[in-house]
């Protein structure tokens, strides 16, 4: 049965929206403005990002939707609009940030007096939505509500704070980490970056919003920091089941997250590839799913597979430079396509996996872990012939001759048996613990792992500069972290295919 979809909002009512909660900042995010940009900074060459002497501040807004974990079906479509409505909040005040930095400069109480005061009250009506729709479908909307209104101006120093050396998310599998602790205050708060035009900015990046040189190290510098692997136990599965999809040769892109933001165009505010069904935006449900076409070469499997896009920042734009999500929002420098998308479930370490439910929805990773820290983080980067030594979840690596750029991705891999999706889109299924165990009930269900491998060149970086800087898209006020990164799944496979998967990785056979 098709997933119920609410009426679409348009992009004119969606920009209304913006329009009349003017400076809100909304969703959760961090938000940086240069107060003191500095006169004085020599331009180099669009495509380096270099130190400056600008002093950045933050605004750390609560996530929303973290919080909502458990909303009547009845009420999520509406909900969900709620909530990518303080998305594209953060996005209108992030772009007033970057423009009035003169104004930030000569009045020292200009963000509070012009973004954080309005922004409580603007918050406070969108939450106050989200509540109304919640009882109105017999719910009870969680009092901390009330508590997420508030955003509070943050200092560059204290933007790293809490996040742990390695990463480590709630499921325990997310080890890489990073590199080195954390960059220091003072390396966060001089570095800066080369803007399109010329513009120096405190925030790196070819639009002003990252990478920072920080944000990268040399992988041969790296320490090993891959744990090893949940023992099998007697009664697990260790097969393998592989689909190939292709590398979006179709070149398949939109900036909709049907998962997270159903109905709402541009509810990514970023660009991501696309491979497997090819009816995937904002406005697809289960039906649209099933009658869709798909690039995978087993037409038994129409499942999406939907990842945000790595450009480098080379001082080139791509075809999307005067879009929503892209260009407007800080997404900027040449899109690069992956050489091999290698696409594989494997079994459990301690027990038997069951089918996955047709049109389940998993999201691994946080796209806004600068807000909410690493507990969901979950993507790891890493080069050929490094992966068995080193993943990282904070800093991007920059590989060896010889060697590129490799993303990986191992979904959640036990599900709550009952549920589809759920209201944050996280608790219908979670990790198994580091012996392979699910807790809580929860069933074993073939785990997906995704493996994109790169072929562009390596940036350099000296004298504290990085030169070609890449980086995964993302919300612009994220400023475009490594640990950001996440992947997208819906299970479309029909129910032949998906119980050779099961019985494939329960029997401990390699099956395509």
């Amino acid at each position: 049965m098709g997933r119920n979809v609410r009426k679409r909002r348009s992009p004119l009512a969606v920009r209304a929206i913006a329009a009349s909660a003017a400076l809100a900042i909304g969703g959760g995010g961090l938000v940086w403005a240069n107060f003191y940009a500095s006169a004085h900074e020599e331009n180099s060459s669009p495509n380096t990002t270099k130190a400056a002497t600008a002093q950045v501040a933050t605004i750390s807004c609560p996530d929303v939707g973290q919080k909502l974990t458990n909303v009547p079906n009845k009420a999520r479509g509406e909900v969900d609009g709620e909530l990518a409505t303080l998305d594209q909040q953060i996005t209108a005040a992030y772009q007033r940030l970057a423009t009035t930095r003169d104004a930030q400069t000569r009045d020292a109480s200009f963000v509070q007096n012009a973004i954080l005061g309005p922004l409580k009250n603007n918050r406070s009506v969108i939450i106050d939505r989200i509540k109304l729709e919640i009882s109105r479908v017999g719910g009870n909307a969680p009092s901390s509500l009330d508590g997420l209104s508030s955003c509070t101006g943050t200092p560059a120093s204290q933007t790293n704070a809490g996040w742990g050396n390695n990463g480590q998310n709630n499921g325990g599998q997310n080890n890489g980490g990073t590199a080195s602790p954390a960059p220091s205050p003072s390396a966060s708060a001089s570095a800066g970056g080369q803007q399109g035009g010329g513009q120096q900015t405190g925030n790196g990046g070819q639009a002003g919003n990252g990478p920072l040189a920080a944000d990268f190290v040399d992988i041969t510098k790296v320490q090993a920091n891959v744990p090893r692997k949940a023992r099998t136990r007697a009664g697990g599965s260790t097969g393998t089941f592989t689909t190939s999809c292709g590398v979006n040769a179709n070149k398949k892109f939109n900036t909709d997250n049907v998962i997270v933001a159903p109905g709402v165009s541009n509810g990514a505010h970023h660009l991501h590839d696309y491979v497997g069904n090819q009816s995937n935006d904002a406005f697809a449900n289960n039906d649209t799913f099933a009658a869709a076409k798909t690039t995978c070469a087993n037409q038994g499997d129409k499942s999406t597979y939907y990842w945000p896009v790595v450009r480098i920042q080379n001082g080139t734009q791509d075809f999307d430079q005067n879009n929503d999500g892209g260009g407007k929002e800080g997404n900027v420098g040449q899109i690069q396509q992956v050489k091999q998308a290698q696409i594989k479930f494997v079994g459990s370490a301690k027990s038997q996996v069951v089918a996955m439910p047709k049109f389940l929805r998993i999201i691994t990773g946080d796209a806004k872990t600068t807000t909410n820290g690493l507990a969901n983080a979950n993507a790891h980067w890493s080069c050929t012939g490094f992966e068995n030594k080193v993943q990282l979840t904070q800093q991007y690596p920059i590989c060896p001759r010889g060697s590129t750029v490799v993303r990986t991705f191992a979904f959640q891999s036990c599900w709550d048996g009952v549920n589809i999706d759920s209201a944050n889109h996280r608790t219908h299924v979670a990790f198994a613990d580091a012996q392979g165990n699910c807790g809580n009930g929860f069933k074993a269900i073939p785990q997906l792992t995704m493996r994109l491998v790169y072929g562009f060149r390596a940036p350099t970086l000296q004298n504290g500069q990085i030169k070609n800087a890449y980086a995964v898209d993302g919300f612009p006020e994220q400023l475009h972290k490594a640990a950001t990164d996440h992947d997208d799944f819906i299970n479309v496979f029909d129910d032949n295919l998906m119980n050779k998967m099961v019985n494939c990785i329960n029997k401990g056979q390699r099956c395509k």
